[in-house]
């Protein structure tokens, strides 16, 4: 198999993962860890959506093509039972073997367990702050050092992806950039206009 076929099985397709009613509101570049890339940002169309910090479906994508990223904040995927760890597994599994099958020769799985994520709605006129739950397999790349996880939604598709995450070991916190996360991007000052 070439190396042009295996890129072209391996893309990224936004249609793939983007929730129905959502549609582009930005798209800048951006540097994650020294490299060029591509954020864009898709939020619901239907008047509920709060902005920063609301629903959103966001992909960082870097200048090579390589999927650094995505997240899908989606008020539908609030309240309903998670899978199980082993669901959970099976399921990140699947999505890293289409999408990112470089990650699994090296892979080392760190944990399996719930992730919450904040989320703003507006409803009825009124605005409401959420918690959105997935279950999160966080998993390290043995290759290189670096981490990598995949969240499922209860839906049992994958809410969140990021990959070649450079942590800092003391203090511990995560050295890489937060492009997907809307508290990040407000704290640093890179929030979409109109947000």
């Amino acid at each position: 198999m070439s190396l042009a076929s295996i890129a072209h099985e391996t893309a990224f397709s936004v249609h793939d993962h983007l929730p129905a009613g959502y549609g582009e509101t930005a798209r800048r570049p951006v540097v994650v860890d020294g490299e060029a890339a591509e954020l864009v940002r898709y939020e619901r169309m239907d008047g509920r959506n709060a902005g920063i910090g609301g629903e959103h479906f966001s992909t960082v994508i870097a200048a090579n093509g390589r999927l650094k990223g995505f997240a899908r904040i989606d008020l539908d995927l609030v309240g309903a039972d998670l899978p199980s760890r082993d669901e959970a597994q099976a399921i990140a599994l699947a999505f890293l073997q289409k999408q990112a099958p470089d990650l699994l020769p090296g892979m080392e799985l760190s944990w399996i367990d719930p992730h919450k994520e904040p989320l703003r709605v507006v409803r009825n006129g009124k605005t409401e702050n959420l918690t959105l739950t997935g279950m999160k397999v966080k998993i390290r790349n043995t290759v290189d050092g670096r981490w990598f996880w995949v969240i499922v939604g209860a839906d049992r598709k994958v809410m969140v992806f990021e990959r070649d995450i450079h942590w800092i070991t003391f203090p511990g916190h995560r050295g890489t950039e937060k492009w997907l996360h809307d508290a990040w991007l407000v704290e640093k000052g890179h929030a979409p206009r109109g947000s």
